[in-house]
């Protein structure tokens, strides 16, 4: 995998209408990790997929009634099998962390890239998906220098008594070490 042009090369491209331009002269600082699964508990179709393309029907389950008109994206998915979907290019604004404050900066949408994994905030994760994970950001540690290595948070994080992912099953300790920060 690689980085070119704000795209990943290798990841799966599957275009999100769900995003818009960062603030002029705001580059991403910041890693924000998320996890979903549609329905909740359910891994491997096509739901999250359609529901960051606003495509996803609500009558197939009672949950999708409640996230009905939501218009969400991610930069990137990681699946359970490690396979990498891309949404939004890094230099754009995906719409993942909703009303956030990281360091006393609000709306981080504007300077942060979201990465989903697919899971639940109840259950651990793949070994591939962290094995995904620390390749993906080794690339935008390289590829974007405002990103310092302590800058990669949890939604839960930046959100808290609002989120709770990516949960107390991912193991932020397996993380730092595969980066080397530990």
């Amino acid at each position: 995998m690689k980085i070119e042009q704000h795209l990943l090369v290798g990841a799966r491209q599957v275009p999100s209408p769900n995003y818009n331009l960062r603030p002029v002269g705001m580059e991403p600082d910041l890693i924000v990790i998320h996890c979903i699964s549609l329905p909740p508990g359910c891994f491997g179709g096509p739901q999250v997929e359609q529901f960051f393309q606003n495509c996803l029907c609500t009558e197939e389950h009672p949950y999708f009634q409640e996230i009905n008109g939501l218009q969400v994206s991610s930069h990137l998915l990681i699946r359970r099998d490690g396979e990498v979907v891309q949404f939004v290019p890094f230099d754009k604004r995906a719409w993942h962390a909703g009303k956030s404050c990281y360091d006393g900066r609000e709306n981080c949408n504007d300077f942060s890239i979201g990465i989903e994994l697919e899971g639940t905030d109840d259950g651990p994760y793949e070994p591939v998906q962290y094995d995904q994970l620390k390749r993906v950001i080794e690339l935008l540690l390289a590829a974007y220098p405002a990103i310092l290595p302590q800058a990669i948070v949890a939604h839960s994080d930046i959100a808290p008594g609002r989120k709770s992912d990516p949960g107390p099953y991912f193991d932020w300790q397996v993380l730092r070490k595969a980066l080397g920060l530990s």
